[in-house]
């Protein structure tokens, strides 16, 4: 009896997971199942992410022996073009890394594939910040999930702040005193800026980041997809982004910026500022060319007390392109993409903010000091999704922004015409 009950299980047909995808088993003939290789498309190819992202992917291959995950990477400016190609010929990735902004607007193109049917089974919504669930609903469905995101932090060289006489664990919390410790960290000679305290511009908060962080955390669009781009707060903070190259010079604020480099030439690693906002992630930069640096970090200065510290952040999601021919494979892998163990590893390696809030806020994890300021920072973290109407809108609104450093608009007529341009664009796209 007990040999019949064992060939009976030997034959048993493979089954299934709860996902869909086939798990470890054999065929009826007892043969052993052909492994499903799966093509995962990122633009991590540098020295610092390709290694991790391997990593992951090779722990996952180990983890089973079902499912093979081989890694495509394709540069930055050429892996979504390829993947809508791709998409449209049939013959997509199982996988791909994208942005948040545009997910309703790739699901409303029938580009990317609807997750509602694998959630069902597998209710994992809980993983992730709601701020980041949020960008990847379409119709209040889910198409990718949440991988990781960004926020940024005001980087201040403490030896910079003891030359200047102010106190390194007093970073500055209003734009007031970001004015007056930056004229305080100002260093020349003549007329040479040998160190600048701190050029808003600079770095990597640009003016919309400012305009969302003077006007109470409020975007370009409101939640019924309104234009929010002509506000008191915003024409307000235009103006005050204006009078900073007024007081430095465009000549003088371009010139310094001509010499900017990476590396041991990066502004702030270098010296030559004293303030800098970064993402968390630029903390790998310190720790490889600036290791003698004594810094500190804090939230961006608010417009004046009680507005908000506010931030904005992007990042990318995972996401199953239509028409992939492994989908439950897929849906088996980016599982396991934004769960636990590999959150917190590509968090721990990169210094990068994850989706996932356990990983994020794991102990080890936030032994980093810049690590554990950027995931407190995610509470003052805004990250919008684009309505579908205006898709491209950001080529509307840059020429009127470039236009107030040029001297040829006021902020005032530049945030006017750019509402006005983008609420065309709106209609004619409704």
């Amino acid at each position: 009896m007990l040999s019949c009950m064992l060939l009976l299980t030997a034959c048993t047909p493979e089954s299934r997971s709860s996902s869909g995808a086939p798990t470890t088993g054999t065929s009826g003939d007892g043969a052993a199942q052909e492994k499903v290789t799966i093509d995962f498309w990122t633009f991590w190819g540098s020295e610092t992410r390709r290694p991790i992202i391997e990593k992951i992917i090779g722990d996952f291959n180990s983890s089973q022996d079902r499912i093979v995950v081989k890694h495509t990477y394709l540069p930055f400016g050429d892996i979504w073009t390829k993947n809508l190609a791709s998409i449209a010929a049939g013959n997509p990735a199982d996988v791909i890394v994208n942005d948040y902004a545009d997910v309703n607007l790739r699901a409303s193109k029938n580009q990317n594939t609807n997750l509602t049917a694998y959630l069902q089974q597998d209710d994992i919504q809980s993983r992730f910040y709601p701020e980041l669930w949020n960008n990847v609903l379409y119709n209040d469905e889910a198409y990718a999930l949440p991988f990781n995101t960004d926020t940024r932090l005001l980087y201040y060289n403490k030896e910079a702040f003891r030359e200047a006489g102010l106190d390194p664990e007093q970073p500055p919390q209003t734009w007031a005193q970001l004015e007056e410790y930056a004229q305080k960290l100002d260093k020349k000679t003549g007329s040479t800026y040998e160190r600048v305290g701190f050029y808003p511009l600079w770095g990597d908060f640009g003016v919309d980041n400012w305009l969302i962080n003077g006007d109470g955390g409020s975007g370009y669009f409101d939640d019924n997809a309104g234009t929010t781009i002509d506000t008191p707060g915003k024409v307000a903070t235009l103006e005050w982004l204006k009078s900073w190259q007024d007081r430095l010079g465009r000549q003088t604020v371009d010139a310094i910026k001509a010499d900017f480099g990476s590396g041991v030439s990066d502004p702030f690693i270098s010296g030559k500022v004293a303030m800098y906002i970064q993402t968390g992630t630029y903390n790998t930069q310190i720790e490889e060319f600036g290791q003698d640096l004594d810094i500190g970090v804090a939230p961006i200065p608010e417009r004046e007390d009680g507005s908000g510290h506010w931030s904005s952040g992007g990042g990318f999601v995972v996401e199953i392109p239509q028409g992939a021919d492994h989908p439950d494979e897929a849906w088996a892998f980016i599982k396991y993409l934004t769960d636990v163990d590999a959150q917190k590893y590509w968090a721990m390696e990169n210094f990068d903010n994850v989706a996932n809030i356990e990983a994020a806020e794991d102990p080890e994890a936030n032994k980093n000091a810049v690590y554990k300021a950027s995931v407190e920072n995610l509470e003052n973290t805004k990250v919008f999704q684009v309505p579908l109407s205006a898709s491209g809108y950001k080529d509307l609104i840059n020429p009127h922004m470039d236009a107030v450093f040029l001297d040829k608009e006021t902020p005032q007529q530049a945030l006017q015409q750019a509402q006005q341009d983008v609420q065309s664009l709106m209609n004619k796209n409704k």
